[in-house]
């Protein structure tokens, strides 16, 4: 039988010895010959005669109980035992078998089984237990707070979960619960104001689990705290507390509330509408929660609260929280950003970058990191909030003071520009002001004193408009071959016009002709 051994009875054989198992019981248990069950469950014993790595040898050498054996005497070590520190370490990780076992395999070549990694887990664990400490509260100081499933309930025609927000006070196991549709920053916010109300009370710190409500980014040493919940615990004057990454035990007292809730009074039922789950929490809480005598303090939850925590308690807010909504906006060429359709200045030099707001029904604040660069009253759809102060300094002028600055720009470009831009004012009023910014950008093109000598011929034509000294500049009536004292001249004598008196004598003679 030895020598035609099917390989699964090979197999076999090599897991029940690295189990422990003695070669007279495997004999017994798989009918297989005591004889042939050696040759095979040898190899796997010579394999790990070596190894005394394993946690459950004895310091003097003598037979002691290990994890892979059922029988109580030790013929073989487990495969697991010589990996003892690496297990150890990934232990102390926080990882589970299944993730020790996997990463055995990939990273060591490992090649017995996962339920051997699962038993030697579970040995080492039994072991060394680990080891919690039990925290005091006084009275007010603290609540822990979370979210847990709520009972099935009817939502337009269909049945929905919903989530069960459960408060409760560290010292005398007083709590608040509420069923609500979603985890969002507001309903967690709405329902610590609940809370309080219900408590008639603010305790000093709230501790949570790292949900997004709550905290934005878990950190072991500096978490980042949701902006509105920030806010919100400033006015109800409380201190948030996350709790560590992946700590549930921290919060102990409200999960163990959460499990409480669940199975003592939802568990099984369903609800026509949330209001009805409510009402039905609020008289569990009522009748059973706040009248049963606590595991842990062997005293009734009502009458700690009433006695030593309803008045440690700090008084609520006078007003309840002003919620906002938080997002992302893009700052417009116009300087403006956009909120519920309605549009907000912010100061220019933040024209392309995006800014943080935050807005509710009454008002509109835009932050620049931490920075607010911009407040507005909130403004209905298609209206602008436009504040001054936000614009670059130019185009906040008035008009006299844009067209003071005017003139004082052409007065460097010459002293025939500033007379020009003056009497085009006398004569133009307000409609000269861009013919004269224009002729302040022909600078960029031609040089100032050109531009002034254009400036100064216009004015011997009583020409005050911003393309007549364009085309002089360009040189369109030949200022080349004739300076600005010949072109009066030019115009009003030369030998191919006739003296106006000959024009005169013409016109007379016409008239009489026609009497």
């Amino acid at each position: 039988m030895a020598n035609n051994l099917k390989m699964e009875k090979k197999i076999l054989i090599k897991q029940l010895v690295a189990l422990g198992w003695s070669f007279r019981r495997i004999e017994k248990e798989t009918g297989i010959h005591r004889e042939t069950v050696s040759k095979y469950g040898l190899q796997v014993l010579d394999n790990h005669q070596d190894d005394d790595s394993s946690p459950s040898s004895s310091l003097n050498g003598s037979t002691t109980q290990n994890p892979d054996n059922s029988s109580g005497t030790v013929h073989s070590r487990s495969l697991s035992a010589k990996y003892n520190q690496i297990i150890c370490d990934k232990l102390s990780q926080g990882l589970q078998a299944k993730r020790i076992y996997q990463d055995l395999v990939s990273e060591q070549g490992f090649s017995d089984s996962y339920d051997s990694v699962k038993r030697y887990v579970r040995f080492l664990k039994k072991t060394s237990p680990k080891v919690y400490a039990r925290i005091h509260t006084p009275p007010g100081r603290e609540a822990q707070v979370d979210f847990g499933k709520g009972a099935p309930t009817l939502r337009d025609g269909r049945w929905e979960k919903t989530w069960l927000f459960k408060m409760v006070l560290s010292h005398s196991r007083h709590s608040y619960e509420e069923a609500v549709w979603k985890q969002d920053v507001e309903s967690f916010i709405r329902c610590h104001e609940h809370a309080f109300d219900s408590f008639g009370g603010v305790p000093f710190v709230i501790r949570l689990d790292n949900l997004k409500s709550g905290v934005l980014k878990a950190s072991l040493y500096e978490p980042e705290l949701n902006p509105a919940y920030a806010s919100f615990a400033r006015h109800a004057g409380f201190v948030p507390l996350p709790c560590l990454p992946r700590r549930p035990e921290h919060k102990g007292k409200v999960e163990s509330g959460i499990g409480y809730t669940k199975k003592n009074a939802l568990k099984g039922l369903k609800f026509g509408s949330l209001e009805e789950q409510n009402a039905h929490l609020r008289a569990w809480n009522q009748t059973w929660a706040r009248t049963r005598i606590h595991g842990t303090t062997k005293r009734q939850v009502w009458d700690v609260f009433v006695k030593y925590e309803r008045s440690a308690l700090q008084p609520l807010p006078e007003k309840a929280f002003p919620y906002f909504s938080i997002s992302t906006r893009t700052v417009h060429p116009d300087g403006h950003v956009e909120v519920d359709r309605a549009y907000y200045s912010v100061p220019h030099r933040f024209v392309g970058q995006k800014l943080i707001v935050h807005y509710n029904a009454e008002w509109v604040k835009v932050f620049s990191g931490t920075e607010r660069v911009a407040y507005h009253r909130k403004s209905g759809p298609g209206h602008f909030q436009s504040d001054r102060s936000h614009l670059p300094q130019y185009k906040t002028f008035s008009q006299q003071e844009y067209t003071q600055k005017l003139l004082t720009d052409v007065r460097q470009i010459g002293s025939s520009c500033h007379k020009w831009a003056t009497q085009a004012l006398s004569v133009r009023g307000c409609l000269a002001l861009r013919s004269i910014q224009g002729v302040i950008r022909l600078t960029g093109k031609y040089d100032p004193s050109k531009v002034d000598c254009a400036c100064g011929k216009a004015i011997t034509l009583n020409a005050y408009r911003y393309h007549t000294v364009k085309l002089l500049c360009e040189d369109s009536l030949d200022t080349r071959v004739y300076g600005p004292e010949k072109i009066h001249d030019l115009l009003q004598e030369h030998e191919i016009i006739r003296p106006l008196d000959q024009y005169d004598e013409l016109v007379n003679s016409s008239f009489q002709n026609q009497e």
